[in-house]
Parts: C-alpha cells; sequence; structure tokens
C-alpha cells in the first residue's frame, strides 16, 4: 500500500511539472528583455509617440498625451517595443517612454460607472467611470485591487483592459486574512442594519 502511494505521488509530480514547463516553453520571451511577450506596461510621459516603424525615421501614427496610460507590448527590436492599445492602435515606440508600472483602463459595455468595493464581492465604495485609467495594485484571478485619485478598491477584472485574463499581481499569503477580515467586517454592517 505504501509503495503504491509513492508510485502515485510521483506520478502526480511528474504530471504537474510537464504542465508547468509545457506553459514555460509556450511564453514567447522579447529577445531585447528576455521579458515576457505580450505584456504590458505603460507610458512614463504625458507626450509620447507611436511610430509606424522601430526608428525616428518613420512618420508618427498616434500621439499620447496622458502619463500612464496602458500599452501592451507585442513585438521587440533594438530599443524600439511594439505596442497596441485597448482600441486596437497598434505601432513602435521607444523604450524610453515606457513603465514597467501596472495601470489599466477601466472598460463597461454600456459606458455606464463601475463599482468599486471594500472586498471581493463586499460594499459599494465608489465609483468608476468607464475610460478612466487605474493603477493595479493586486489581482487576482478574477478581482484586482485599484486605485484612482483618492479611491481604493476592488473591481471585476472583466472591466479593465491591460491585464491578462489570468493573471495575478502581487498577491501575497496574507491575502486571505484580509480578505476574511473584510468579509465578516461586511456581515457585521449587514447584521447591524436590520436591526
Amino acid at each position: 500500500m505504501l509503495l503504491y502511494k509513492n508510485i502515485s505521488m510521483q506520478i502526480i509530480i511528474a504530471f504537474i511539472s510537464i504542465i508547468i514547463f509545457s506553459q514555460i516553453c509556450n511564453a514567447e520571451i522579447g529577445k531585447e528583455t528576455g521579458l515576457e511577450i505580450p505584456r504590458y506596461i505603460s507610458l512614463k510621459s504625458n507626450d509620447a509617440n507611436i511610430r509606424v516603424g522601430p526608428s525616428k525615421n518613420y512618420p508618427i501614427e498616434i500621439k499620447y498625451v496622458k502619463k500612464n496610460y496602458p500599452l501592451k507590448v507585442l513585438e521587440e527590436y533594438e530599443d524600439w517595443r511594439k505596442v497596441e492599445d485597448f482600441q486596437k492602435n497598434f505601432g513602435w515606440i521607444h523604450k524610453s517612454l515606457i513603465s514597467g508600472i501596472r495601470t489599466g483602463i477601466v472598460l463597461s459595455n454600456d459606458n455606464k460607472t463601475i463599482k468599486l468595493l471594500n472586498t471581493l464581492n463586499g460594499n459599494v465604495i465608489g465609483e468608476i467611470g468607464s475610460g478612466n485609467i487605474v493603477f493595479l495594485e493586486k489581482c487576482k484571478i478574477d478581482w484586482c485591487l485599484v486605485s484612482f485619485g483618492d479611491y481604493r478598491g476592488w473591481i471585476d477584472k472583466k472591466n479593465i483592459w491591460g491585464i491578462k485574463e489570468k493573471e495575478i499581481i502581487k498577491i501575497n499569503i496574507f491575502q486571505r486574512f484580509e480578505d476574511l477580515y473584510w468579509k465578516s467586517v461586511n456581515y457585521l454592517n449587514e447584521i447591524q442594519k436590520r436591526f
């Protein structure tokens, strides 16, 4: 019986290793940076040009005037990155104009505001309009903690452009305790409202 459990455990570990290795091998890596492609970045300044090709000799296709605007890196060539925005516009930008700071654009199918919650499936603490840029502080599988001006809260990831579908950002081991705390606070608030 013990031998059977050891063999079963080895098979499970081998299977998990194969899955992880295949995912790593399937990820495309940038030739210049060694970072994953596609990946999301943001603009460093309020003045950034997107060009038709990877050189200053190419004409300007788009001019962005919003700092922290999120973009998706599609390719790398020397000091240039081919990028795409949430409206499917694409072109080349110099690496000096981009940052690794993670931001996103709030999207809504019906252009209504998106509710900002104090915790996952929690109480509404504010609203953010479609088209606003938010800072991605941390993200779980389906939710992101974002900040926007003085507001900070959770929104459903499906309402954000600038993050991969199942991407996780900065989640530590204490997140479960924080979620439990806020769930308890919300539950106690609901009980108090009834009395």
